[in-house]
């Protein structure tokens, strides 16, 4: 992995240290939750969020890719018994988070289509 506000901003979300997670976004952020329809817009709202989440998770960063001033990361949170995922899609300017789409997934896989079960297998373990 590389540095950057990405990067940060989530050692900082792991540690609870909402100063510095504060520092790598733009104060007119906006985040978007696709798979809830929600839009999270500036940085005060985003921090509230993520302070609000019950306590028991971590943070595992599996992949962080950076072209230009987009950055795509792979996060895994483990919380008690369940994981949630999130593949996410940032734009940095002025080397703050300016904007962002993090798509999260309870974990749980749906059950594929029929249609294809000869041509796929079940992944194991998140």
């Amino acid at each position: 992995m590389s540095g950057g506000p990405v990067e940060q901003l989530w050692v900082a979300i792991q540690a609870r240290d909402w100063t510095t997670a504060g520092e790598q976004l733009a104060e007119d952020v906006v985040i978007d939750w696709p798979a809830t329809g929600e839009r999270i817009s500036g940085r005060d709202r985003y921090l509230d969020v993520q302070r609000a989440f019950p306590e028991g998770w971590s943070i595992d960063v599996r992949t962080l890719v950076h072209e230009g001033r987009r950055v795509a990361a792979e996060v895994r949170v483990p919380h008690g018994d369940e994981v949630f995922l999130c593949a996410a899609f940032y734009e940095v300017e002025g080397g703050m988070i300016a904007r962002g789409v993090e798509h999260w997934s309870d974990g749980r896989p749906d059950s594929p289509p029929a249609r294809r079960s000869h041509l796929t297998e079940q992944l194991r373990g998140r």
